[in-house]
């Protein structure tokens, strides 16, 4: 099982960016997922996060302006990110906790994406 995340890339204050996250291999399904940013001197932090019932819940700092979003039948997770500011600029991961297949077993498992770096900047 993999997970690749993309869609990072410079974009100005106020714009926007769409980042993906695919979970690739022998998934049964995909329970919860998140979006975790990290940005240059500064600690790992949760931005949003999506349960299998499609709840979702965001860091105070991108609430009305990010959305996550998940397709389960392409087992993508998606954060559609608006109005973007420098401080956004970071490195964006993905996480699953998903089951998988192990032979004639299911697994549970969790799972990192390698990181999309997000640069928000004139």
């Amino acid at each position: 099982v993999q997970l690749q995340a993309s869609g990072g890339g410079l974009v100005q204050p106020g714009g926007s960016l769409r980042l993906s996250c695919a979970a690739s291999g022998s998934v049964f399904s995909i329970n919860a997922m998140t979006w975790s940013r990290q940005a240059p001197g500064k600690v790992r932090e949760l931005v949003a996060s999506i349960n299998s019932g499609d709840s979702t819940n965001y860091a105070d700092s991108v609430k009305g302006r990010f959305t996550i979003s998940r397709d389960n039948a392409k087992n993508t997770m998606y954060l559609q990110m608006n109005n973007l500011k420098p401080e956004d600029t970071a490195v964006y991961y993905c996480n699953a906790d998903l089951t998988y297949y192990s032979g004639t077993y299911l697994q549970r498992g969790d799972y990192w994406g390698q990181g999309t770096l997000v640069t928000v900047s004139s």
